[in-house]
């Protein structure tokens, strides 16, 4: 392994040997200092759950063509006694696609996303969420969190945005005045993005009958380039350990964790896992299980949750099988000392679409 990688896991928790090559190799391109595989690490064309640290030059292509995708997590005024699954997924089974839903744009500028308060394809989603267990009241608190409440999270990005942002710079590094050009797109991208998913839980909500009494607790982008101190952070499924908590989710059928980083540490690149990570290609998710699930119950969790998507390949592609164990993922960072867990979340109605 080169000298200048780091990995992050420990004995349980198993990373692919084509995603350590690829995260391997990214430690030979040039300006490299750094590059920190997370317990999530997975492969792709680029390799997921990663940074890369580098000096003078940028990557676009690292942080790929969604950019400012990440995690948002929103309190809502909704008691969870007045959660009503069965009706609410009758409800949004009626909504192919959140597009269908009016959008408004109450930011005061133009957006650059055509399909603004859209979540995406592939392992975007919006789930409404029940507190599983408090582990750190004094935190949990601190968020002003309410364990009798309903809580909503949105994984979605910078849609057409950052894809047109990427398509303009492409795959090879740049240094002197292309790298601020990019980074007046590359902020602008991360800024709709968080926008994208208040807009995403604003129709969510409203569309279900609610009161838009919403509040963002935690916001956590996990593809986007950071600048410090004279080297460039590059995260691609990562995110900042210098943002106070984060949400790191698992798939669709397990608990998602709320945790604080215990330190800011060079060794890990200031960087956490954002996710699960996958242990499955996409192409091998139905083959493997197709036996295991009807129409029914792969539209079921063990929480007793429902999931409402159209897309049937979709919902085999992003069974929970096809994930890491996100306990898992979550113990190589309690082992290493990077987190604090603050609570856990339970999935009960999952929308993808």
């Amino acid at each position: 392994m080169n000298n200048k990688t780091t990995i992050i896991t420990n004995e349980k928790n198993w990373l692919e040997h084509t995603a350590v090559s690829q995260l391997d190799a990214l430690a030979n391109l040039g300006g490299v200092v750094k590059v920190v595989g997370l317990p999530d690490l997975h492969a792709g064309k680029t390799p997921v759950g990663l940074a890369a640290v580098t000096e003078n030059t940028i990557y676009p292509h690292l942080i790929g063509n969604d950019i400012g995708c990440g995690m948002s997590l929103y309190s809502t005024s909704i008691e969870k006694k007045r959660m009503k699954l069965d009706r609410w997924a009758m409800r949004l089974n009626h909504v192919r696609e959140l597009a269908d839903l009016e959008t408004a744009n109450h930011f005061g500028e133009p957006s650059p996303i055509h399909d603004l308060g859209t979540i995406g394809g592939g392992n975007h989603f919006a789930e409404f969420q029940l507190v599983d267990e408090i582990v750190d009241r004094q935190e949990f608190d601190a968020l002003k969190m309410d364990e009798d409440m309903v809580h909503l999270l949105v994984h979605s990005g910078s849609r057409g945005y950052g894809s047109s942002i990427l398509s303009e710079f492409g795959g090879i590094g740049y240094e002197g005045p292309a790298v601020a050009a990019y980074f007046e797109k590359h902020d602008d991208a991360l800024k709709w993005a968080r926008r994208n998913r208040d807009v995403v839980a604003e129709k969510l909500v409203s569309y279900l009958g609610y009161a838009q009494a919403l509040r963002k607790t935690i916001d956590c982008s996990h593809n986007y380039l950071e600048k410090r101190e004279g080297v460039f952070i590059h995260r691609k499924g990562a995110v900042s350990t210098e943002i106070g908590p984060v949400v790191i989710p698992g798939s669709r059928g397990s608990l998602t964790y709320v945790v604080k980083p215990a330190e800011n540490l060079w060794q890990t690149a200031y960087s956490i896992s954002h996710g699960a990570g996958r242990i499955w290609a996409r192409s091998l998710s139905r083959p493997r299980i197709r036996d295991k699930y009807d129409r029914d119950t792969i539209r079921r969790n063990k929480y007793k949750g429902r999931v409402v998507c159209h897309d049937t390949d979709l919902l085999f592609e992003e069974a929970p099988e096809a994930y890491k164990n996100i306990d898992v993922v979550i113990q190589s960072l309690l082992d290493y000392e990077l987190i604090n867990v603050i609570a856990t979340l339970k999935p009960m109605l999952t929308y993808k679409g």
